[in-house]
Formats: structure tokens, C-alpha cells, sequence
């Protein structure tokens, strides 16, 4: 026997699940209550919860699962004395509670649905209540001589690691074939995917395609000697997407390589030639002048326009420049007035403005 214990809020929908037309099996017990169906029960629990407005999760949902051996010893009278036992064990005397069992199931399991809050409006305390109802389950089967759940965990466990030798054999004989073909066609594109695929088919191992309800492939099968292995049981490198970039790696490699030896060639070809050269050097600045912006023609006119302005007022000055400018380069002498004159003349321009 096994017992489980949870708090939940939805009360009213618990007790419709347990009293459902084709789950029902009998009805054990009723504690603290008098009515016997479900909407009323809810509202006469209801009553009594209503007190404490700070609790959420004011039901606990209870099962108790029966193993199938232990059915025919227990007939219902002796399941609601279970019951009682049980819910007197777990701490629910002052609670509402209802107790029924299911025929849904091949193994008879009892449903209770319990009030938390108490009649005198105490909450009930759900730390580890789930280990709680596990150990009165267990204490109970004791006393009765049941099938204790704990011991057929055990007892499963025991069974599967004898039964799984012949399986474990087998697997590592898979692993042997996968790798040992892996290993020698690994990285050699897909002429060496399909020759591994082809040799694990002749050695026994065939390959199946796992696919979801969508038709997407999503994980490989091997099956060998009447054993099925997942792909992760046989190695991380036998994945649907892994086994792929295996044998696609060197492929990745080629096209790199194919790359430096094209590059080489490009920076071979890129050194100067003195034999023949597309654009000439002493032209290579035409393409520079002709990227820099419109900006730059009126620039250049008037430098233009200014120098020749220069040239002609240190004509028209001749003998006139003093000595001691000697050893001073005239044309800039005659610029810099030439620029003082006309910032004096647009001083003036705007006074008058």
C-alpha cells in the first residue's frame, strides 16, 4: 500500500472527480458531514472554510493505492477501516473529510478529500505531509501484512539489473560495431556516411528514424539481436544532428582550404608588377580628386583668384617696397595687406548696415 497527501484550492472540482459515473466504485465513509453528494458536500465544507479567509489551499486530496495482490483481502469493510485508521493516523479527527474508492484502474486505489480547516478553524499543517501520508501508509500495511510499496521498488530493482544483462551485453557489442566504424569513416563526407550507414546494416544494426507527431525527425533507433537502444544509450556522437557533423566536418575543412589556396593566389597576383600595372601611379590621384566633394571647385577658384591678385600687387608696387622688407618674400608682404584691406573694407560694410 501507498499513500499520497497534497493541499489544492479546488475543492469542488475534486469532489465531482470522485464521485464520477464510471470512476465510482463504493462509498466508504463520511466524517463530520451529512450530506452524501458532491455539490453538497462542497457547501457544507464551504461553511467551515469560509472562517479562515488567509488560507489559499483549503482541501487536501488523498490516495491510497492497494497493490493487486493484496485485493482479495480486502473486502470493503475491511477498506473502511483503512480508511478511518488512515485519515485518524494522519491528523483529520476534527476535519470534514470523504472517503470512496475508484474501478477505473486495474489496481483499486482510495480517493479522500479532506478539509483543511478544522471545526474549531485550526489550518492543517502540510509540511512534508506528502512523506506523512507515506509513512502511515507504510505503518498500515505493516500491521496488516500487506504489500509494503517500498519493498516492490526494491524488489523491481533487483529484477531489472538481472533481466538487463543480456540487453547490457548487447549494447556494448553495438557500441563496438558504431564506433569502430565511426572511427574509420569519420570525416569523409557523404560517400563515408552512406559506406557506414551500409556496413552497420551488414553487421545486423539497423537504423530507424524517430518522428513526432508533425513527421519531424527528431532522434535514431539501433536495433540489433531483438534489443532497441536510443541513440544516447549508445554514444553522444550517434545523435540524429551529432552523427551528421561528423562525417560533415571535413567537408567544412575542403572549401576552407580551397579558400586559402584562391587567396594566396589573389595576394600573389596583388604585388606590384613592373612590367604592367592597371592604373598608372602618377594617375592614381586623378581617382582620389574625383571622390572629394563639389565643394572644393569654387575653393580652388578663388585660392586662384588670389594669388594672381597677389602677383599683380607686387607688380604694381616695383620700387616701391621699402628696404626694410629686405630678406622678407614680397608676395607674402603684399598678401597680407591685401587680406587687412579687405577685412577693414567688410568692417565697414557692416557698421553701415
Amino acid at each position: 500500500m501507498i499513500g499520497k497527501c497534497k493541499a489544492i484550492a479546488y475543492g469542488s472540482t475534486a469532489l465531482d472527480y470522485i464521485f464520477r459515473e464510471g470512476k465510482l466504485g463504493y462509498r466508504l465513509a463520511f466524517h463530520n458531514l451529512c450530506s452524501r453528494e458532491p455539490k453538497a458536500i462542497y457547501e457544507e465544507m464551504k461553511v467551515i472554510s469560509d472562517y479562515n479567509s488567509r488560507c489559499r489551499n483549503k482541501f487536501l486530496r488523498i490516495e491510497i493505492g492497494i497493490a493487486p495482490q493484496d485485493e482479495r483481502k480486502l473486502p470493503v469493510s475491511e477498506l473502511m477501516r483503512i480508511a478511518h485508521l488512515f485519515a485518524k493516523r494522519i491528523g483529520l479527527d476534527n476535519h470534514q473529510w470523504v472517503a470512496v474508492t475508484h474501478k477505473d484502474t486495474d489496481n483499486r486505489h482510495i480517493h479522500i478529500i479532506a478539509n483543511r480547516i478544522s471545526l474549531y478553524g485550526e489550518v492543517y499543517d502540510t509540511t512534508f505531509v506528502s512523506n506523512k501520508a507515506a509513512r502511515v501508509a507504510e505503518e498500515i500495511s505493516r500491521e496488516k501484512n500487506l504489500t509494503i510499496a517500498k519493498e516492490i521498488k526494491a524488489e523491481k530493482k533487483y529484477q531489472k539489473a538481472k533481466v538487463s544483462l543480456t540487453r547490457e551485453q548487447t549494447k556494448k557489442e553495438v557500441q563496438q560495431i558504431c564506433y569502430s566504424l565511426l572511427d574509420k569513416y569519420k570525416g569523409t563526407g557523404i560517400t563515408g556516411h552512406s559506406m557506414f550507414l551500409y556496413e552497420l546494416n551488414k553487421s545486423g544494426i539497423i537504423i530507424e528514424r524517430m518522428k513526432n507527431k508533425q513527421g519531424n525527425v527528431y532522434g535514431l533507433k539501433f536495433s540489433y539481436a531483438g534489443q532497441s537502444f536510443k541513440a544516447s544509450e549508445i554514444g553522444r556522437e550517434f545523435g540524429y544532428r551529432s552523427l551528421q557533423k561528423n562525417f560533415e566536418a571535413s567537408n567544412k575543412e575542403e572549401p576552407k582550404k580551397t579558400y586559402q589556396i584562391i587567396q594566396e593566389a589573389t595576394e600573389k597576383k596583388e604585388q606590384p608588377d613592373a612590367g604592367y600595372q592597371l592604373v598608372p601611379p602618377s594617375r592614381s590621384s586623378i581617382s582620389r580628386d574625383n571622390d572629394t566633394p563639389q565643394v572644393q571647385n569654387p575653393i580652388s577658384t578663388v585660392a586662384d583668384t588670389i594669388v594672381s591678385a597677389a602677383d599683380d600687387v607686387v607688380e604694381g608696387l616695383g620700387d616701391l617696397i621699402t628696404p626694410s622688407t629686405q630678406g622678407n618674400d614680397y608676395a607674402e608682404t603684399a598678401w597680407q595687406r591685401k587680406l587687412r584691406n579687405q577685412a577693414n573694407r567688410k568692417k565697414k560694410r557692416g557698421r553701415g548696415l
